[in-house]
């Protein structure tokens, strides 16, 4: 493919950031930390109600963040403001990252709050992360090192992640699971937290915001006068907006199969060893997936590499609520892993080309401020997906038909992304 051999310094620590947090999403929002607050911080608290909690506070730290979002982005236009957001997000991550390793069982409020600070640190940072690949690449490389950073965040969040598994096993010897090796789980929050931080550097030291905007005025008035200005602006260009009316419901979906996946399936009866194996072998999978999509969008677009994962996700979401029913533990099994394949199928490629997939439908000089409003959409699809599967959860007493709830994202967002014409122009 064009282009693709040799990246430069920036580009490469700039992928390098996604092996970096990506050990966040895997411990931390995917796999230990939802069994850890299920199994440690919930105990005494009921199955149904316990999950139901972990979406109330998965959709919290969106919320904060969305209501964050329009005028950090707008600040951080301004020449050196982009890195100084990224890191101080960064911090407060790693910061409650740690602290996690204070909570003690059945407190589970603490466990929440503590939980939703990391999050809003590692997804705040993400808005500034996301905005610097127009600053580290060309329009034409964008598909590509969008699929590389997300492709390698997948296998290199593999190494701490092994590491903390290593440590569970080990320390639930004699015991009564994985899930309950306490000291095990905090000296795995340490790891991830130490691995953010160090894997960062290489960013910080050779990533450099390259456009900005010159400084006029009071910054914070100036920003507030701008954000009104853009907020105005991105209705007149018609394919940008349907696109991001479409991402806010699809990634929506896809975010909530992440954040609520582990919860789910302890709430169906599958053992937390099985769990983690499942997604170890997502992460090794989403590797090779994911600059799959991103070869095939140059062949097929990166429109309808979007769409069929789409259609995968909406796949997953009913076999997710088929597998329940199965009587047979053979059946099941083999369903199980069937899912767990088709997620890493499509997770990375999805999320990579969207990301791309936007920067060429919106004006070239004013790609931080537009990139700024697709993480605001980002921010706030990820409250409705979690919070809608814990209101159903809650109402029916039944985990399985929130996951099916679901499935009505991924109908609205194809639906809307069929309309998006690029042709057309902005």
């Amino acid at each position: 493919m064009k282009n693709q051999s040799k990246l430069t310094p920036g580009e490469r620590s700039w992928i390098l950031y996604d092996v970096a947090n990506s050990a966040f999403v895997l411990v931390i929002i995917t796999t230990v930390m939802p069994i850890f607050f299920k199994d440690v911080a919930s105990q005494g608290v009921s199955s149904a109600v316990s999950t139901a909690n972990w979406g109330f506070a998965n959709s919290a730290a969106s919320l904060i963040l969305a209501i964050l979002a329009p005028i950090l982005g707008t600040l951080a236009d301004y020449r050196n403001f982009k890195k100084r957001f990224w890191g101080f997000f960064i911090g407060l991550g790693v910061f409650f990252t740690l602290s996690l390793t204070t909570v003690s069982p059945g407190s589970w409020l603490i466990c929440l709050v503590l939980f939703v600070f990391a999050r809003v640190g590692f997804a705040g940072a993400n808005i500034f992360y996301d905005s610097f690949i127009t600053d580290i690449t060309t329009k034409e490389r964008m598909d590509w090192v969008s699929a590389l950073g997300y492709g390698w965040g997948y296998i290199g969040s593999v190494i701490p992640f092994l590491a903390v598994i290593g440590l569970l096993v080990w320390g639930s010897s004699g015991e009564k699971g994985v899930g309950m090796a306490l000291g095990p789980m905090r000296l795995g929050f340490v790891i991830v937290a130490v691995w953010w931080a160090v894997f960062s550097i290489p960013m910080l030291k050779n990533v450099h915001q390259v456009h900005f905007i010159p400084k006029a005025g009071h910054l914070l008035g100036e920003s507030f006068r701008r954000l009104v200005r853009t907020f105005a602006d991105i209705r007149k260009y018609r394919q940008a907006f349907l696109f991001l009316l479409a991402y806010f419901f699809y990634i929506d979906g896809v975010d909530t199969i992440i954040t609520m996946a582990t919860a789910y399936g302890r709430d169906i009866g599958l053992g937390v060893n099985m769990l983690l194996a499942a997604i170890l072998m997502i992460q090794i999978v989403a590797f090779p997936m994911a600059l799959l999509f991103g070869k095939l969008s140059q062949r097929f677009g990166a429109k309808n590499m979007i769409h069929a994962g789409i259609w995968v996700y909406g796949l997953i979401t009913l076999l997710a609520f088929v597998l329940p029913f199965l009587s047979s533990l053979k059946a099941k099994t083999l369903l199980f892993w069937g899912l767990a394949f088709l997620v890493a199928s499509s997770q990375g490629g999805i999320q990579a080309l969207s990301r791309s997939y936007f920067g060429r439908l919106i004006p070239p000089e004013r790609s931080a401020e537009f990139f700024g409003f697709y993480n605001i959409f980002g921010k706030f699809a990820a409250i409705t997906g979690p919070f809608l599967m814990a209101i159903i959860s809650r109402f029916t007493g039944d985990s399985r038909y929130g996951i099916l709830s679901i499935l009505l994202l991924f109908i609205l967002g194809g639906f809307l992304l069929k309309k998006v014409r690029p042709e057309e122009g902005f």
